[in-house]
């Protein structure tokens, strides 16, 4: 008797489980799925009857609006943020795991030290007129795609992710490697690596994120719109169709056309996270492994 009440418990609480985590998954579906309808409505059909998960008036206005007025410059964007984002990715996962599996290592001289200089920039930075003069007048990286790559190329949280994770490979396979003649730079290449790559796909997610979705360094550094990455793109349309709505251009600026303020917004957001959308799921488990493994200390 007490084990078919333990076992009706048990189903009880599953199916609560998976009932509860239904319900959240629909909570998070549901502003996604509403901004996918919105992006296909029509303004008059969402100025009259507001926002609705499924378009009340079908509508593909607001998609030819932005492709029309970019003058194929928003292709342009596309490319130049997929270049970045492939570009900057590698970059910084090259330069962030040199870095752990150089403080993985116990033996390296000034370790801590340099542990701790990293530690600090997470704390205490110079400011941002400084950073943008180093940058510009050091560095050189005004007008340049390399100004939407080298300002993100090293996170030390990553690099504190990585080193955790070099550090939970067994120092008797470095030691072998070393017995064989290897060099630190081969056991990091040969050894290391191949070793995490879970964690390295972890770490070049949330790099991918953050260069698809940066437009901060375009609006610092950039002014040649050939240069533009996508984000910085979609935020000068979305500017502009709001300036005009509002009124703060004159409204002879933009003639008796009525702009799509409402539905921009969430085309601009689908067009935006659309690639990231198709790719996540595939790497999602890698990142939730990544993030447990990191995490955990024996």
């Amino acid at each position: 008797m007490m084990h078919r009440n333990g076992w009706l418990n048990d189903r009880f609480v599953t199916g609560f489980a998976y009932l509860f985590i239904a319900l959240f998954a629909m909570m998070c579906l549901y502003p996604l799925l509403l901004t996918v309808s919105v992006s296909f409505s029509s303004e008059q059909a969402i100025t009259k009857n507001g926002y609705s998960i499924i378009p009340q008036e079908f509508s593909l206005d607001t998609y030819r609006y932005i492709f029309a007025n970019s003058g194929g410059r928003i292709l342009r964007s596309y490319g130049v943020t997929i270049f970045v984002t492939i570009a900057g990715t590698l970059g910084a996962l090259l330069l962030t795991s040199m870095v752990a599996y150089a403080l993985s290592i116990k033996k390296l001289r000034y370790r801590n030290i340099i542990a701790f200089i990293c530690n600090f920039t997470i704390i205490f930075s110079a400011g941002l007129i400084p950073w943008y003069i180093v940058n510009v007048n050091y560095y050189g990286l005004k007008n340049s795609v390399l100004a939407l790559i080298v300002p993100s190329l090293f996170n030390v949280w990553n690099m504190f992710l990585l080193r955790t994770y070099f550090a939970h490979i067994s120092p008797s396979l470095y030691e072998a490697a070393e017995v064989d003649g290897a060099n630190h730079f081969t056991i990091y290449w040969k050894v290391a690596l191949p070793l995490s790559k879970t964690a390295l796909l972890t770490v070049g997610l949330m790099y991918a994120l953050q260069y698809w979705n940066d437009w901060w360094h375009a609006l610092i550094f950039i002014n040649d719109r050939d240069l533009f990455p996508l984000q910085y793109f979609l935020y000068n349309i979305l500017s502009n169709v709001n300036a005009i709505s509002s009124g703060r251009i004159p409204s002879g600026a933009s003639g008796s056309i009525t702009l799509p303020a409402e539905t921009v917004k969430m085309a601009v957001t689908i067009i935006t996270i659309g690639p990231i959308l198709f790719l996540y799921p595939f790497v999602q488990k890698y990142f939730v492994q990544g993030i447990m493994t990191g995490a955990v200390k024996e």
